[in-house]
């Protein structure tokens, strides 16, 4: 038969040793807590800096392109007695060249054909005139438009027809 004081004192004993478990394990959980919380933190960290490096090194593709233009008008100046021909043969080269680069890097001129309906979302019209024609149909373009991937850049300008 056992005491109520040592059953006590057993109870007591299972207690303390329930709460010194739920202790470590509240301890172990706040540690496990803590180490996701900077995980987490340094994740955001990196991601935030890899963000910048994006938005700063964005064009670094284009700029590298284009260098090859830069140096192709460069050496054009250099030329001691350059002949008409040579400087036309040389900004068609330069021009061949950055037709490439602009194709590379999903730079698209907007060239309306004369008759085309305009389009308000490529087309800026700054002019109309009189035209058999129906009225907002393209009668000229003035400067070409152009577009990256699917985001335009710069809306073609162009002259419209107008109503009789």
């Amino acid at each position: 038969m056992i005491v109520p004081s040592e059953e006590m004192a057993t109870e007591t004993l299972s207690l303390e040793m329930q709460l010194e478990k739920a202790e470590q394990k509240a301890a172990e959980m706040h540690d496990a807590f803590l180490r996701a919380k900077a995980e987490t933190e340094n994740i955001r960290r990196r991601a935030q800096e890899e963000i910048t490096k994006a938005h700063k090194f964005a064009v670094e593709g284009f700029a590298e392109a284009m260098l090859a233009v830069k140096d192709s008008l460069e050496m054009s100046l250099k030329v001691e007695a350059p002949s008409v021909e040579s400087i036309k043969e040389g900004v068609e080269a330069t021009l061949r060249q950055l037709a490439h680069v602009f194709e590379q890097n999903k730079l698209v001129a907007v060239i309306p054909a004369k008759g085309e309906k305009l389009d308000p979302m490529k087309h800026q019209a700054i002019s109309t005139v009189p035209s058999d024609q129906a009225p907002n149909t393209i009668v000229e373009v003035l400067q070409k438009g152009y577009m990256l991937s699917d985001r335009l850049l710069r809306p073609a300008i162009v002259i419209v027809s107008a109503a009789k």
